[in-house]
């Protein structure tokens, strides 16, 4: 006897097929938003980090931390001054240009416009996604619009001791300023 079934019993089944899906796409679509959510995000500072090594530009200092942040479990994006490309490739540098360069995507990569600073972009940035700031930079000038700089600061130091980087890192979801001291050297 062949399988059939009446436009009765395929009502049914599409009865309690739509809400299934429905229910399948909300918990797909409500674990994906609360993935974004537990990020732990740090903003570069481009253009201060690039100097880290010998203090002459270069990527390879940028390329470093994200690698670092990446392996403890960060998500990073990197804000670069205007300027950046000039001291780099002799031309201006688009965020296309960083992000080929960086590997990541483009839009995690910030080229702020021509004439002004980054710094009210980095720190806008790390206040709206409550992140952390990779930087050797103290914002001093920034500190009366930015009262977060105070206190515990979102800014974390890092360079390089002879060829090992160095980051003064928290772990994920642990305030800067607990770090644990013995991670401080990146391998």
């Amino acid at each position: 006897m062949p399988f059939s079934l009446t436009s009765a019993e395929m009502a049914d089944i599409a009865l309690l097929a739509v809400p299934v899906v429905i229910a399948a796409l909300l918990v797909f679509f409500w674990r994906r938003s609360r993935a974004r959510a537990r990020l732990n995000w740090v903003v570069l500072d481009g253009s201060n980090v690039m100097h880290w090594k010998d203090n002459t530009p270069d990527l390879g200092p940028v390329r470093d931390v994200l690698r670092q942040l990446d392996a403890r479990g960060y998500a990073a994006c990197v804000i670069f001054d205007a300027n950046a490309g000039y001291l780099l490739f002799n031309r201006y540098g688009r965020e296309s240009d960083f992000s080929d360069l960086l590997k990541i995507p483009q839009k995690r990569v910030m080229v702020v416009p021509k004439g002004t600073p980054a710094d009210p972009y980095i720190l806008t940035a790390a206040r709206d996604l409550g992140a952390l700031i990779v930087t050797n930079d103290r914002y001093r000038d920034w500190a009366d619009s930015f009262p977060e700089l105070r206190g515990e600061s979102p800014l974390i130091r890092g360079g390089y001791r002879g060829r090992s980087l160095w980051l003064d890192l928290p772990e994920p979801g642990q305030a800067p300023g607990r770090k644990d001291k013995t991670s401080r050297r990146a391998s």
